[in-house]
């Protein structure tokens, strides 16, 4: 490496130096390809729990809110939690989550919609609204 203070040293990188920068460039965007396409695959894989850990046991009313195990109207939480493709899925078109029927699945995802940052299930449901090409 030559040193910036060297007066014999052209200021202008030489075509070497160029090519090497070149040649880092399309590696980091080579690198980045595969990370989306992991990006994407772990949003088929991501699981929303209902309710959330901290208020494991509590039922889900028909307004997507958690309410105490018990409540009429409520709904017991699903056996376990949901998959993000399914989230997707009924979200996108309106149908029920699989094995679950209607008003249920409606409660659900009411409540996957009411999830905020901080949030165990939030970054499963975030990544399910970013568009897709």
């Amino acid at each position: 490496m030559s040193d910036i203070t060297d007066p014999d040293q052209p200021i202008h990188p030489t075509r070497r130096r160029a090519l090497m920068l070149g040649a880092v460039g399309a590696a980091s965007i080579v690198s980045i390809r595969p990370a989306m396409a992991q990006t994407m695959g772990s949003v088929l894989t991501c699981e929303i729990p209902v309710p959330d850990p901290s208020r494991a046991g509590g039922y889900i009313d028909k307004d997507g809110n958690v309410v105490a195990a018990g409540t009429k109207g409520a709904y017991a939480p699903p056996p376990r939690p949901l998959k993000g493709e399914d989230v997707r899925r009924a979200l996108s078109g309106g149908g029920n989550l699989p094995g679950i029927e209607y008003e249920r699945s409606r409660a659900y995802l009411k409540y996957v919609s009411r999830l905020r940052s901080g949030t165990s299930g939030f970054t499963c449901y975030a990544s399910l609204q970013m568009p897709r090409k």
